[in-house]
């Protein structure tokens, strides 16, 4: 246990604080900080990531922010190896390497190295698979991934048609549902020491404060931000830009919706996106929640009690 790398993970779902907390976290223990986010580590998007600015930061160094421009690839295994490169670095320095942010398919697959098999494709049978999701929507091809791995059609949204692909190919050459290969691998010892924060909040209040958040981005020009993507030559079919806030806005832009109905659809889908964030972290091991109102709605509490819960 001792040779093992410490770790620290503060997540939680979107709005709820992470970025302010693992600041103050960092500062009090010499730690430094790695994003487990989707869209931060893009150039260029960041007022509907809400990306940590340099004033927030305060001084702490962070990682996969900023790191790519928003027509370069991301994904779970990209962020699986820039990760625990960072973290070797951040212990090799003496200092303690803390994972912020809400991705918990990232933070899970970082946290017990899993392996999501990568490596084995049938190219033909995946282009008959996006054929189809063209032809019949997105919602038809997740139907077909409920017959036969239930599991993972519960976790994969129906609008993520890529993962969706992946798990119905997945079956097509093993045989075997991703979700039993997922659920094996999860079983495996974390190469980690570490400690895995989780906090929350009242739903009624978390949903106020992501509204809040929303016409906050607005009124900081995220309708500016998005123009501004497109005019730098950044369309909307690439994968950074099915961020939420981003997809709504392009919409708006191509005359689909209103400025109102876009900036409500983008609260509305914040919201839902941050109870399936919570559905995940409930069924995750080894977690440590933090809810504000158990703390008196106090922050101080609540990192004073991580700092002794590092410390034991």
């Amino acid at each position: 246990m001792k040779d093992k790398l410490p770790l620290i993970i503060l997540t939680g779902p979107t709005a709820v604080g992470k970025t302010e907390l693992s600041v103050r976290l960092a500062k009090e223990i010499n730690g430094e900080i790695i994003s487990a986010d989707s869209i931060q580590v893009y150039r260029h998007m960041d007022i509907g990531s809400a990306k940590v600015t340099k004033e927030e930061m305060q001084g702490v160094r962070h990682y996969l922010i900023d790191e790519l421009d928003p027509d370069e690839e991301f994904n779970i295994y990209i962020f699986k190896e820039k990760a625990k490169k960072y973290i070797k670095e951040i212990a090799n320095r003496g200092k303690v390497p803390i994972i912020a942010g809400g991705t918990g398919f990232y933070i899970q697959g970082l946290l017990y190295d899993i392996d999501f098999t990568e490596e084995e494709n049938d190219y033909s049978y995946r282009s008959s698979l996006e054929q189809i999701a063209k032809e019949r929507g997105a919602e038809y091809l997740h139907k077909q991934l409920e017959k036969v791995d239930r599991q993972s059609a519960e976790s994969i949204h129906a609008n993520n048609v890529k993962r969706v692909i992946r798990a119905l190919e997945y079956y097509h050459l093993t045989g075997q549902p991703m979700s039993e290969h997922n659920r094996q691998q999860h079983e495996k010892e974390s190469p980690y020491r570490f400690l895995y924060f989780v906090l929350n909040m009242e739903r009624e209040l978390l949903y106020r404060r992501i509204n809040m958040r929303v016409d906050l981005m607005m009124e900081q020009g995220l309708e500016e931000e998005v123009k501004e993507l497109l005019w730098m030559g950044y369309n909307r079919s690439l994968v950074s830009m099915q961020g939420i806030g981003y997809k709504e806005m392009f919409a708006y832009l191509a005359g689909e919706c209103t400025r109102e109905e876009a900036v409500e659809k983008i609260k509305q889908d914040t919201r839902h996106f941050a109870k399936r964030q919570l559905t995940w972290f409930r069924r995750e091991r080894d977690v440590r929640w933090l809810t504000y109102e158990d703390y008196g709605m106090n922050k101080d509490l609540i990192l004073e009690h991580m700092i002794r819960q590092y410390k034991e």
